[in-house]
């Protein structure tokens, strides 16, 4: 079975650079402490790894 990831996004972008705001909206979040889930692959912890800063992530 493959394993998924629990993003959520507990720090602010206010300040962050146009990369990192438009990282983090393609992962789907939004608004502050909103969680969301995707499938554990290169492409979405390659984007987790440029905004690890601004995120928490939990395998489940």
């Amino acid at each position: 079975m493959a394993t998924k990831l629990e993003i959520t996004l507990t720090r602010s972008l206010i300040g962050t650079k146009p990369t990192q705001r438009k990282t983090v909206e393609a992962l789907g979040l939004r608004k502050m402490h909103q969680t969301v889930e995707h499938q554990d692959n290169v492409a979405i912890r390659g984007m987790v790894k440029k905004v690890a800063h601004l995120v928490t992530t939990k395998e489940i």
